[in-house]
């Protein structure tokens, strides 16, 4: 134990006794707990992960899961949305920060608001380590975020591109991930905005789905600002479709399952974990009949794109305001 840990204290003390995720941004808030789960397994291959959401830590369950074990195993306990904890849960905690357990790792993420800052200040109090998940809303940020992932994966990237890429991306910031990893892991030398041009202007699967990811948020005229992007660059009206419907299929797979942890339910649905956490955000406005009617005009819109109408445009602009009604249709009753 006392090996593991000063081999980590050396730097950032990830396997320090309590770490606080603080902030909403989701990306962060993952990454900072898969980073004490991976440091954890580092230390001890048989780590123990119990990853907790606020009603599943009753008053006494920290208590069980912190208690001394035979095996002396080590465990890291996450606790989810923190701020919303109970008041007598909220004692527990408060109580274990004074003397936290050997062997145990505890990751509380807080959303950094007013909502139970009585925990936020006890833990800081407590020494815990700290690690800053804010949102992004601006687009410096966003163009910092950037800068850093291309820095952290070792990376050099021009200005114009960083910039060239925030653009075609967007604001998600999973996406703008996921786009620097898929750079690096594709383009060798320094990433300039002629390579950042290629990959992403008019890249049909990341224009595509951005169309259906606006659609299924009930977001209408995001939805056809980037369904006439998608076209005026050269998109197939067919890859649009096919986009909608995977973008549908996902809200109806995952409603019907309900409940489960992402990992569970990735492993049923075959889905990847993010897209799993993306889906039930998306999904909050959803009703089966909503489901029904989109699926509905996105078999017509195929039909209609495929030849069956004049109007590609006209048919995937259809389709595009059905499913945004559809995505409100809980909200309507």
């Amino acid at each position: 134990m006392l090996g593991a840990m000063a081999r980590k204290t050396a730097n950032d003390d990830v396997l320090a006794p309590v770490t606080l995720a603080v902030g909403q941004e989701d990306l962060l808030l993952d990454r900072a707990v898969r980073e004490v789960v991976a440091a954890a397994r580092a230390a001890d291959a048989d780590t123990d992960v119990r990853d907790l959401t606020p009603d599943q830590l009753q008053p006494g369950t920290l208590a069980e899961l912190t208690s001394p074990s035979l095996f002396a195993e080590r465990k890291v306990v996450v606790v989810r949305n923190a701020q919303d904890l109970s008041a007598d849960t909220v004692k527990d905690v408060k109580g274990y920060l004074g003397s936290p357990a050997e062997e145990i790792t505890l990751v509380l993420l807080h959303a950094g608001g007013a909502k139970g800052k009585g925990l936020l200040d006890a833990a800081r109090k407590a020494g815990a380590r700290e690690v800053a998940c804010p949102k992004m809303t601006k687009p410096a940020d966003r163009l910092a975020f950037v800068r850093g992932e291309f820095r952290t994966a070792g990376r050099s990237a021009t200005p114009e591109a960083c910039q060239a890429l925030c653009d075609a991306i967007g604001s998600d910031l999973r996406e703008l991930a996921s786009a620097v990893a898929q750079l690096t892991a594709d383009v060798e030398g320094t990433i300039d905005e002629a390579v950042v041009g290629r990959y992403y202007t008019g890249r049909a699967e990341a224009s595509s789905f951005t169309v259906a990811d606006r659609a299924v948020e009930g977001r209408t005229a995001e939805a056809l600002e980037a369904l006439r992007w998608s076209l005026s660059t050269g998109v197939a009206p067919v890859m649009i479709t096919s986009a909608l419907a995977q973008g549908v299929r996902a809200i109806g797979k995952l409603s019907s399952a309900r409940g489960g942890r992402p990992g569970d339910l990735a492993r049923e649905l075959g889905m990847p974990p993010w897209k799993i956490d993306r889906v039930r955000q998306q999904m909050r406005g959803w009703t089966p009949d909503g489901v029904s009617v989109a699926m509905r005009a996105i078999a017509e819109a195929d039909a209609g794109v495929k030849g069956g109408g004049d109007d590609p445009e006209y048919a995937l602009e259809k389709a595009v305001v059905v499913i945004a009604r559809a995505a409100r249709s809980r909200g309507r009753g």
